[in-house]
């Protein structure tokens, strides 16, 4: 079953087709990887998702219901959290602190200071969060600076800031941008233990093909907006249009 439907997705920015027909399903339980070169439509398409942009035309459902014309943190209340390309936390927060506001947000809405500062000390919220921090090995962390951890753990950080809001999608945006290679494959280790443990649902855009083929379940391969292939990663391997749309090189004729 389908929990995230895409049809027939246009999006144009002036005279540029950034988004051509797009139709995908993300289906419930798996992970689905949405690769392609370097101005292919991937982040535009994510945009779509979370509301950050309205296509043109065409629709996306996700459990039963449009995404469009809502704002950002309505869908993120529909159960669908997005892990950005670089890792959306506050600096100046504390460990803790960073955990304990998508908990508020989760239970009143749009984000507020102002008001956050009233309920930060609530004994419910604190013993989510802590449970959180414990299940992606930070607990010993909640009183460090956020300004002042590594990159992995500033992506740790922000995946367990997605995950104690209970998301039913998870979207990821090149989480292992920018990582040294350890890093890199803990975070792999944490998405694949979040997927058996929590069962949630992922997306994800990744130029690392070792990340790709090590969580995907399906692959939708974009080349200038449009989907070219969609597939099982064993077959995506090796593909001729995949060739053609990293490497320039032509299908041999006969080939499909």
């Amino acid at each position: 079953m389908a929990l995230l439907s895409v049809k027939g997705v246009n999006k144009r920015f002036g005279g540029l087709q950034a988004l051509g027909d797009v139709n995908l399903d993300v289906m419930e339980n798996t992970c689905h990887a949405i690769i392609g070169p370097n101005g292919a439509g991937k982040s535009t398409l994510l945009n779509v998702l979370v509301g950050k942009l309205i296509p043109d035309s065409g629709s996306v459902i996700f459990d039963g219901q449009s995404v469009l014309g809502r704002k950002p943190h309505q869908i993120n209340q529909m159960g669908i959290s997005r892990v950005f390309q670089t890792p959306e936390i506050f600096a100046d927060l504390n460990v803790m602190e960073n955990m304990l506001i998508p908990c508020f947000a989760k239970r009143d809405g749009a984000f507020r200071m102002h008001a956050f500062e009233s309920v930060r000390h609530e004994k419910s919220m604190i013993k989510k969060a802590e449970a959180m921090l414990d299940e992606v090995n930070m607990l010993d962390k909640r009183d460090m600076q956020a300004s002042a951890m590594s990159r992995g753990d500033k992506r740790r950080l922000e995946m367990a800031m997605c995950l104690v809001q209970e998301p039913r999608l998870l979207l990821l945006d090149e989480p292992t941008a920018g990582m040294a290679r350890a890093d890199t494959e803990n975070t792999i280790e944490l998405l694949k233990l979040i997927r058996k443990d929590r069962g949630v649902t992922m997306a994800i855009i990744e130029h690392d093909m070792n990340v790709v083929f090590s969580l995907a379940d399906r692959i939708t391969v974009l080349a200038q907006g449009t989907p070219l292939v969609e597939d099982t990663p064993d077959k995506i391997k090796g593909h001729p249009k995949v060739r053609e749309a990293y490497l320039g090189e032509a299908p041999v004729e006969g080939v499909n």
